[in-house]
């Protein structure tokens, strides 16, 4: 019976649309593998220090897609005709071992040596050399993505149904695809190519939407998603994959035109959860591409360890007047001129490569940087990028012994507080005041993190806008601005 079903199920995961995997993480720090461009065609390379150089291990593969093991040196690629091969050598030329057919193209490395899975069907526990099969129960639509967790027996599966344009599925399963239930539905285009990749912590996962360029993140198990970064479309990034250590996150974008006459690869390493990136460039051949890429911090937090939880603002740069923001450029091309325009009033503001700047009123502003080669141009404006505030008597009072951090803010769907000093937290009563100074909402706890949903003390979604936590001593403020 578990052959039939498995049979029938199959039929379900014939119309795959998914990102191909071109990037892959080793199990050290720093080790990567990726397939790019030659001198004669593609092959596959493989760097030790985040991809600032790399070897080309093998310029004769046709491979479709790869994946590294959990041990050093193991990688294993698929064809297109779904035959897996298996390299005990770090992929060099005439090291590979055929090792099974009917592979899915999807496949993903588990938490132990040899531990390889196709797609959620089945997985190997020997190199590759014998599958055992999933029932995957509770599985629909048409398989996008896959990934598996760092907690053992959890896995994902991203998928779409034909009929159903504007959402993607996230399921989950903890027995290892025997079951799987729906985790989260995400409002996106239901054709949009994506890739999931779990980070180094249990339930921590990225997620990159290569119709839009935007990287999302998890901490827990997909159930709630952060936004932490967009890009400029006029990179096509290849692929996404998780790092090592933590924060650490891989772009890839593989550039060709004029018949392979220019041909590049450029490695995006970050290591602050994909807010700022390293751009490694380790093969070149002719014209480089021209392509203006930024993203900002606030100051402080440039300065200091970078920590996603004690942020005012990922997605947006957000706070109190006067605001410095340090900007970091990350475009890519032979430039020779920056020009940066931070409230986009059309006025160039600076010609730094990495400028700080310092807002001294309040409101929402635009920031575009345009790039210039010998050749061409390129812009990118982020619309809506910064938000500074003023803030209110009540604020200003007790700034000195801020005790209390949020994220995301701006916030949509759920921001998240957590309490830096646990001595305030003794059964507190904690106020959410409007903009007019009026309780909207109010809560009881002893919890050194809680969330709050946007909503008001009778369930009602509080209009857009600023809002204010406090405690009832005022001994903690926070302003937080909740969108549409």
């Amino acid at each position: 019976m578990k052959k039939i079903i498995l049979t029938i199920s199959l039929l379900l995961l014939v119309n795959i649309t998914f990102s191909d995997r071109y990037i892959t993480r080793g199990p050290n720090p720093g080790e990567i593998y990726f397939l790019g461009p030659t001198y004669t065609g593609e092959g596959l390379y493989y760097s030790t220090n985040y991809g600032m150089t790399a070897i080309c291990s093998d310029s004769t593969l046709d491979a479709y897609t790869i994946n590294a093991d959990y041990l050093s040196g193991v990688v294993y690629f698929v064809t297109l005709f779904e035959s897996l091969y298996v390299s005990m050598e770090y992929g060099n030329q005439g090291t590979w071992q055929y090792r099974n057919s009917g592979i899915n193209l999807l496949i993903s490395s588990g938490l132990t040596e040899g531990n390889i899975y196709s797609a959620i069907v089945s997985h190997s526990e020997d190199f590759g050399s014998n599958f055992i099969p999933h029932m995957y129960n509770g599985f629909f639509g048409n398989l996008k993505d896959t990934e598996i967790d760092n907690q053992i027996n959890t896995g994902y599966a991203i998928t779409r149904i034909t009929s159903v344009l504007d959402t993607l599925y996230l399921l989950i399963t903890t027995d290892n695809f025997e079951n799987l239930s729906i985790q989260n539905k995400l409002e996106m285009n239901s054709s949009d190519v994506v890739k999931i990749s779990r980070g180094v912590n249990e339930g921590e996962l990225f997620f990159f939407n290569k119709n839009n360029c935007q990287l999302l993140y998890s901490n827990e198990f997909g159930t709630f998603w952060t936004k932490l970064n967009n890009y400029n479309q006029s990179v096509e990034f290849d692929d996404m994959v998780g790092g090592k250590t933590e924060g650490e996150v891989y772009m890839l974008y593989r550039f060709f035109n004029l018949m392979w006459q220019n041909a590049h690869t450029y490695v995006f390493h970050s290591n602050d959860y994909g807010i700022t990136y390293d751009v490694y460039h380790p093969f070149a051949k002719g014209q480089e591409p021209l392509v203006a890429n930024f993203s900002a911090k606030l100051a402080e937090d440039a300065l200091n360890a970078f920590d996603i939880k004690s942020v005012d603002s990922i997605y947006y740069v957000t706070g109190d007047m006067p605001l410095n923001v340090q900007f970091y450029n990350y475009s890519i091309g032979d430039i020779n001129t920056y020009e940066w325009d931070f409230d986009n009033n059309g006025i160039i503001d600076s010609y730094e490569e990495n400028p700080m700047y310092t807002y001294s009123d309040t409101g929402w502003f635009s920031v575009s940087l345009t790039v210039y080669d010998d050749y061409d141009t390129n812009s990118f404006l982020r619309e809506n990028y910064v938000y500074v505030y003023e803030l209110t008597d009540i604020e200003k009072q007790d700034e000195s012994s801020f005790g209390i951090a949020c994220y995301p803010n701006p916030f949509k769907d759920k921001i998240i507080f957590t309490f830096l000093n646990n001595g305030l937290m003794n059964e507190n009563e904690l106020l959410i005041y409007d903009i007019n100074g009026r309780i909207v909402n109010q809560f009881k706890t002893k919890d050194k993190e809680f969330s709050w949903d946007g909503t008001n003390s009778i369930g009602s979604k509080c209009k857009p806008g600023i809002y204010i936590i406090t405690n009832k001593n005022q001994e903690i403020t926070k302003k937080i601005v909740l969108n549409n």
